[in-house]
């Protein structure tokens, strides 16, 4: 299942926090700040989905993710390469490479990541 912008804009900072209360996640957005009800609609549906919990401290709900940072988006990018590239990983990091106008600092150390990955395997 995957997320809406504007619940990803909110899982972020769920994220970044680690558990919120709603006052906190509120404080987090820029101005003009979403309503109150928009952030707890988002979070009804996110809760729905299985991506956030929350715990009751009397009538006030302290929220946590249920789901990894980095879980959410290596399934959304494994979506992608296989949507958007033939299910080709090779396909996939030559669009990267080329269409993201990367330093020759970025590329070198994309090299150096992919050759500690090949040396462990």
């Amino acid at each position: 299942m995957q997320l809406s912008k504007s619940e990803e804009e909110l899982m972020n900072i769920l994220w970044k926090q680690k558990k919120a209360f709603m006052k906190d996640l509120l404080e987090a957005y820029e101005d003009p700040k979403p309503a109150t009800t928009t952030i707890a609609t988002l979070l009804k549906r996110m809760t729905d989905k299985g991506f956030v919990a929350y715990t009751l401290f009397g009538r006030a709900r302290e929220y946590y993710p249920l789901v990894r940072k980095k879980d959410y988006f290596s399934k959304h990018v494994n979506g992608l390469i296989k949507n958007f590239f033939n299910d080709s990983a090779g396909q996939f990091a030559s669009f990267f490479t080329k269409e993201t106008n990367l330093s020759k600092t970025e590329l070198e150390a994309l090299k150096k990541l992919i050759d500690q990955e090949l040396k462990k395997k």
